[in-house]
């Protein structure tokens, strides 16, 4: 319950500072529009030239995509301002403020800044997300579609913490971005199905780089249906996962150089 009020007051700092700048609240909203629309456009051209794209129709690659919209609007509301300013607060010793909470320190860092001017974003990913799910032409039940909700805040979660640790290594490299860029760099693995990977590629998108379990396994389960085999491996993949971003970010702590060093 401690934790929840201190998210709570999070939410209300972010709603009323993103007031103030309304130019950058329109900004991103007609930013991640054009996002939406071109990843779509992009889907729609290569269905022009194909039947099926790594197994799944063009109803159901909009279904993916839509869902990885949510992911995205989830990472970019919830995490990624936080996550820009992790280099800057361990470069400049800034980091200092947030060791000395009486809370977690990757709760802080992780959560403090709630992106108020992108949660319209999300409700229009949720949106679209809800006009690919009416528009697939078979029945998929509501629990299938509650299984697939959940999966995909499994992948919200499994996004942010691949995302953290390639920034982690800011404590040694103390450049300007860690690793960030060969994330933002990886993450587009996330954005295309996973079987039009073969052979090592894929087994590596699945396990120890699992971009792929972000958004084409939920869709898979979502279209194919939840099997023991997929479950112990999306458990087991984002509980490993966590638990190394919580080693590496206790690992860096120790390496960290405070402002009063």
């Amino acid at each position: 319950m401690r934790y929840l009020r201190l998210y709570l007051y999070f939410l209300r700092f972010s709603f009323s500072r993103a007031m103030e700048f309304r130019l950058d609240f329109w900004f991103r909203i007609v930013m991640d529009c054009t996002f939406y629309a071109v990843q779509i456009i992009f889907f729609r051209v290569l269905y022009s030239q194909t039947g099926m794209l790594g197994g799944w129709s063009l109803d159901q690659s909009l279904v993916f995509i839509c869902g990885f919209f949510m992911i995205d609007a989830l990472h970019m509301t919830l995490f990624a301002n936080n996550l820009w300013w992790l280099p800057i607060l361990v470069n400049k010793g800034d980091l200092d403020y947030y060791l000395v909470r009486p809370v977690s320190s990757l709760f802080f860092v992780s959560l403090r800044d709630f992106a108020a001017n992108s949660f319209v974003n999300l409700l229009i990913a949720g949106g679209l997300l809800a006009w690919a799910l009416a528009r697939y032409p078979l029945p998929l039940g509501g629990g299938s579609i509650a299984m697939f909700v959940l999966f995909i805040l499994n992948g919200s979660l499994l996004y942010y913490t691949l995302a953290m640790c390639f920034l982690v290594p800011v404590f040694w490299l103390h450049s300007n971005r860690g690793l960030g860029d060969v994330f933002y760099t990886l993450q587009h693995y996330a954005s295309r199905p996973d079987r039009i990977f073969t052979g090592y590629v894929r087994r590596l998108l699945v396990t120890f780089l699992p971009f792929s379990l972000i958004m084409s396994f939920p869709t898979r389960i979502l279209f194919e249906g939840l099997t023991p085999s997929i479950l112990l491996h999306l458990t087991v993949v984002t509980t490993l996962a966590f638990l190394f971003l919580v080693w590496l970010w206790n690992k860096g702590l120790r390496a960290y150089s405070s402002a009063s060093s």
